[in-house]
């Protein structure tokens, strides 16, 4: 008789140890070690169009824009991710495990793909719930022109404020716009050749 498959789980150590050494990015979420999917040109320009806009406007304010390169820990579910967008508002909070995971985003941004929307919407977002500091969470649409902004009420629930076409996104725990205009900056159309106007 064959021996049953083992499931292999990792301490947040062993994780660590493991991403350090690794040329790609995994998430850690209940001992479990997931490689993340690479995302498409236009995922990747929809990211840096909102960490822009957002840095352009709060560059005189004592908020800073990250990368998906930043790794946000949270420990109250175990969850290691790389959002594509995090905005941290006063001081930076390290995980104590891990001085490159930072804690307290008050906003996270993912740019959605058909592989991770169900997860971004589900269970993702409920992690991200367990984020004291969190105060919204934006999801944008790959298929079309589309920011959802669920934003933390006082009571703890949350409020969806969906935006389409070309409205404006307001972020009010960072006092940010975001127009879908620059968001879908040159995400739809073809880009011209170097050298074309």
């Amino acid at each position: 008789m064959a021996e049953p498959a083992r499931k292999l789980t990792f301490t947040f150590a062993e994780y660590l140890a493991r991403e350090q050494a690794s040329e790609a990015k995994h998430e850690h979420v209940n001992g479990e070690i997931f490689a993340m999917a690479g995302g498409t040109p236009e995922h990747g320009l929809m990211a840096v169009n909102v960490a822009s806009v957002l840095r352009s406007q709060l560059l005189e304010r004592r908020c800073r824009v990250y990368n998906s390169d930043v790794r946000v820990r949270i420990p109250a579910t175990g969850l290691a991710t790389y959002p594509d967008v995090s905005v941290v508002c006063g001081g930076l909070e390290r995980d104590p495990q891990d001085e490159n995971s930072i804690l307290n985003p008050v906003v996270l941004v993912e740019v959605l793909s058909p592989n991770t929307e169900a997860y971004d919407r589900g269970d993702k977002f409920a992690h991200y719930q367990a984020v004291p500091s969190l105060r919204e969470y934006v999801l944008v649409s790959y298929q079309r022109r589309r920011v959802e902004v669920l934003r933390r009420n006082d009571d703890g629930t949350w409020t969806l404020h969906d935006v389409r076409e070309s409205g404006v996104a307001e972020l009010s725990s960072i006092g940010c716009r975001l127009p879908l205009d620059e968001v879908y900056r040159g995400v739809f159309q073809e880009c011209s050749p170097a050298g074309e106007a």
